[in-house]
């Protein structure tokens, strides 16, 4: 018998670390590194860290590298080398684009080409999955079990972590009940939680839908300032309202609201894109220079929970082709795609015109 926690336990433990600005461990067989979150990195770890008498690196995406003109010799990452003299600010400023337009040369920018990217690669993806900027402070250790040991730190398993994170985390029903609603009183909230535990995801069923027939359909992506706030700066709002109340019309359907904020890369990221396109770049460019992709988030998660409950097919309320392909491919058919225009204004008409434009939504 034993108490201590998995690896996927542990993962969650070092998200929560890295949010903190505690360091992690990261180990593969041949090497191993400390891993601090730019973002939460502050001036006392920073000094720790060069007291430890070796060159650290910082792990940034290629979309942020390519915005930095700095080489990213490992494809989807680069290595920047972190001088000697650089401050707390200078790290900022590489994982933060919100001065890039006052201070734009923030460089020439060193990057390393040898070796292996692997635990960075890792690192990139931890601090992403902690909803934190994409910058990742890192140095090579060479006793890490003694090290992580006498420092109290998480440590992880490389190869192990890398495989466990690629894949969706299977998700557990934890409770339903009846939810009368505006558009309909024939209203039931299922709850969903996650193993690895990240944010909950919920359902939302409108009466009593057929799960021998194509079920009317919407996976929505929680949109606080959309949804609950009113912001015009999006139609997340007026396509969440207008989806339950075409169900509510029909008299059956199922929404899935999928706690993916901002394309999933969190609100306070959302709010850096927002700053960065009141600057003039568009939604695409902004999530790039902060070094995201154009849209983060998982479908597989809203396929996962339309299958525990019961449901094969859906007729999908959509604009987005791409929210089909991974239904189709996670083997929920879409046996139609019912169009959701709604909410255009003066505020959002370049957004959907970006959409339409650079993500192939059918707008």
């Amino acid at each position: 018998m034993t108490l201590a926690p998995d690896l996927i336990e542990t993962l969650a433990r070092a998200r929560a670390d890295l949010r903190m600005g505690v360091p992690v461990v990261l180990q593969n067989e041949c090497e191993a590194a400390l891993v601090l979150a730019a973002e939460t990195l502050d001036a006392q770890r920073l000094a720790d860290l060069r007291a430890l008498g070796q060159q650290p690196v910082l792990a940034i995406s290629a979309r942020r590298a390519q915005t930095l003109k700095a080489r990213a010799y490992d494809g989807d990452l680069a290595r920047v080398i972190v001088p000697p003299d650089a401050s707390l600010s200078w790290v900022l400023g590489v994982a933060d684009p919100a001065d890039d337009l006052k201070t734009p040369m923030k460089g020439p920018l060193m990057t390393a080409r040898d070796g292996s990217a692997d635990l960075h690669r890792l690192a990139l993806d931890l601090v992403k999955s902690a909803r934190l900027l994409p910058a990742a402070l890192m140095l090579d250790l060479t006793a890490p079990e003694a090290f992580a040991e006498a420092h109290h730190l998480t440590r992880i398993p490389g190869v192990e972590a890398a495989a466990l994170m690629s894949r969706s985390s299977p998700l557990d029903p934890v409770v339903s009940a009846r939810l009368p609603l505006a558009v309909s009183e024939a209203g039931r909230l299922h709850i969903f939680r996650p193993e690895d535990g990240g944010e909950e995801h919920y359902a939302i069923e409108i009466g009593q839908p057929r799960r021998d027939a194509p079920v009317l359909a919407r996976l929505h992506s929680a949109c606080f300032t959309g949804d609950l706030m009113g912001s015009l700066k999006c139609d997340c709002g007026p396509q969440l309202r207008g989806a339950l109340a075409q169900m509510g019309a029909e008299g059956a359907g199922v929404l899935l609201y999928l706690n993916q904020e901002g394309r999933g890369i969190g609100l306070a990221n959302k709010m850096r894109a927002y700053s960065l396109q009141d600057q003039g770049f568009d939604t695409v460019e902004a999530n790039h220079r902060l070094g995201f992709e154009d849209d983060e988030r998982d479908f597989r998660i809203g396929a996962d929970i339309l299958k525990r409950m019961g449901f094969s097919s859906v007729r999908l309320l959509t604009n987005n082709p791409g929210k089909i392909a991974m239904m189709e491919q996670c083997g929920v058919t879409v046996s139609e795609r019912v169009p959701l225009k709604v909410g255009e204004n003066s505020h959002n008409r370049a957004y959907l015109a970006t959409k339409a434009a650079k993500s192939g939504h059918l707008l």
